[in-house]
């Protein structure tokens, strides 16, 4: 089309119309005149023929004179495309356009409202000029459009009909405007899946989802809000797209699920409910979410299983494990927190997952474990109650962690057997010992260092492994005795004592003469103990009124008596 030129001539609004300051006529247009003020960088659709459309609009005459807006009537002007529902020049603009595309369209009157012009507001043969802007385009035959934009690595479920999801949104018109956000609210969107709690189109959109799954969803109107929209922030017959990041996913008939991810072998023994076990664990939601730990409180989680002391889930993934077994225990919210949670940590309705490492378990009933794991040809002398004993030991906890060790100190560990010197598992390890034996002992709190353990040394409710290996042993007194004769006891005994034959014995006296009987082998006494001490409780059982020396009345051999430790 050719245009009328002049020095100082101008084009107003892309018309191509040439004013008067050229002193030329107006050049009749033939045609529409389309100018795209604004393209956005992405256009996913394009408007076409019987298309639904949402737009803004002026419409001017070519002297910028207005003769009506969308605007100023506060709601966008809602139409099918190419189905005479416009003006012609109008319904031919239209297509092609993008969302948040703006076209300047000028339409002769021929494709306007020609001579009969339109009321008292446009004039015959009246050329008209209309600043679009496109907000939203569907069709009748859309349905929900899907677009994932971010896979989790790993995905071992979908989202179902009837399954319970938690999931975050951003929901925005086509244009992008923001209606609403779940991020906005610190709270995520908990709601059934395929039942009808939601849109029929998010109910479409969410099927098939993994956890940690983004994913853009697109629905027209009719599976949206339809013609009146919300009565609030989505007008009527608006296509709606949600940014939507799925968190979690469970459905109603859900049970425990156990993965297990190391198991050591041989494992000798499972738990079963009854059990006390101590276990590490991290736990956290289904997109990764951490909440608690056992680690960060550098202390084992200690506990019965299958007593009710566990949240359910637990209490059942807990039961069949081995010693030394890492598993992963996923607990739907009935079995865990439920539809309330924990408040700020949990929320509600959430599946929890642990990631446990059992470090071990016993049962109150069990015994200690005794196993021997060396025993020399000649093994005939066994270690029995008062006897006196040296051994070697390795002592750590049932994962391996080491507590102490005899070797490092380079000396053996000497104790008498039922004095009550060791925990009563050792006690009944060393039992029967012969010298050169090894055992290995597996002694349950109970007959270990219990609830409490030993601070800083052996935790509480602790399983403790011992290799021992018995190095010498001295046989013990019979029960009751500290001191015994090897001979025939002398019948002037008190004579004998009496030194200074003053017919009173002290304890100076009393004390040469014992040990004088050891050195020469006449009397043994205890092994293991502190000679003096055992001599000074003699002698304090022989002095009946205590006044620090005995007489003859008060001596008496042990024989001719109830027992006492003394001779």
């Amino acid at each position: 089309m050719k245009m009328n030129q002049c020095a100082h001539g101008m084009i107003y609004l892309a018309v191509l119309v040439a004013f008067a300051a050229c002193d030329a006529p107006p050049v009749p247009l033939d045609d529409i005149v389309i100018e795209k003020t604004f393209v956005p960088e992405q256009c996913g659709r394009a408007v076409k023929v019987g298309d639904y459309v949402r737009y803004h609009y002026n419409g001017m005459f070519p002297d910028g004179k207005k003769f009506d807006s969308s605007y100023d009537r506060g709601s966008t002007y809602n139409v099918f495309v190419g189905k005479k529902q416009l003006i012609e020049g109008m319904d031919r603009a239209l297509v092609g356009m993008c969302v948040n595309e703006r076209r300047l369209v000028t339409i002769p009157p021929q494709l306007a409202y020609g001579k009969e012009g339109y009321g008292d507001v446009i004039p015959s043969d009246a050329i008209l000029v209309f600043d679009v802007l496109l907000l939203d385009v569907w069709n009748p035959d859309d349905g929900v459009q899907s677009e994932t934009y971010h896979s989790p690595e790993n995905c071992s479920r979908k989202v179902e009909v009837s399954d319970y999801v938690r999931y975050h949104y951003n929901g925005t018109l086509l244009d992008g405007t923001l209606f609403d956000s779940s991020h906005t609210r610190l709270r995520t969107y908990d709601t059934y899946v395929g039942i009808g709690w939601l849109i029929a189109g998010m109910d479409q959109g969410l099927l098939g989802m993994c956890v940690g799954e983004r994913r853009i969803i697109t629905m027209p109107p009719s599976l949206g809000y339809g013609s009146n929209g919300d009565g609030s922030d989505i007008p009527g017959q608006a296509s709606l797209v949600f940014d939507v990041v799925l968190l979690d996913l469970h459905n109603p008939k859900d049970g425990v699920s156990i993965i297990n991810q190391d198991i050591p072998q041989p494992c000798l023994r499972k738990s079963v409910s009854g059990d006390f076990i101590r276990y590490h664990y991290n736990g956290s939601l289904m997109d990764g979410t951490f909440f608690d730990s056992s680690y960060s409180r550098n202390r084992t989680y200690d506990t019965y299983v299958g007593k009710g002391s566990l949240i359910g889930g637990m209490d059942e993934g807990l039961i069949g494990v081995c010693i030394g077994e890492r598993r992963r225990i996923i607990i739907p919210p009935h079995l865990g927190y439920g539809e309330e949670g924990t408040g700020t940590k949990i929320p509600g309705s959430a599946v929890l997952v642990f990631d446990i490492h059992i470090i071990d378990f016993h049962n109150p009933s069990d015994p200690v474990v005794i196993t021997t794991t060396y025993k020399p040809e000649v093994c005939e002398t066994l270690a029995k109650k008062g006897d006196f004993v040296k051994y070697h030991y390795n002592a750590s906890l049932m994962d391996g962690s080491f507590i102490d060790s005899t070797y490092n100190y380079g000396k053996t560990y000497n104790i008498v057997l039922g004095a009550n010197q060791v925990v009563p598992g050792m006690e009944e390890g060393l039992k029967e010992m012969c010298v050169g034996e090894r055992r290995h002992l597996v002694i349950p709190p109970h007959l270990g260092y219990g609830e409490k353990g030993v601070d800083g040394e052996v935790p509480a409710s602790a399983v403790l492994v011992f290799d021992i290996e018995m190095m010498e042993m001295e046989a013990g007194l019979p029960d009751g005795y500290m001191f015994i004769w090897n001979e025939d006891v002398s019948a002037d005994l008190f004579t004998e004592m009496d030194a200074d034959k003053d017919l009173r014995v002290l304890a100076s006296e009393f004390s040469d003469y014992i040990l004088r009987q050891v050195n020469e082998g006449k009397g043994r006494l205890a092994p293991g103990f502190d000679a003096d001490r055992i001599i000074e409780n003699m002698f304090s059982n022989q002095d009946r009124n205590g006044d620090g020396k005995i007489t003859e009345e008060e001596f008496k051999l042990k024989a001719d008596e109830t027992p006492h430790d003394e001779l």
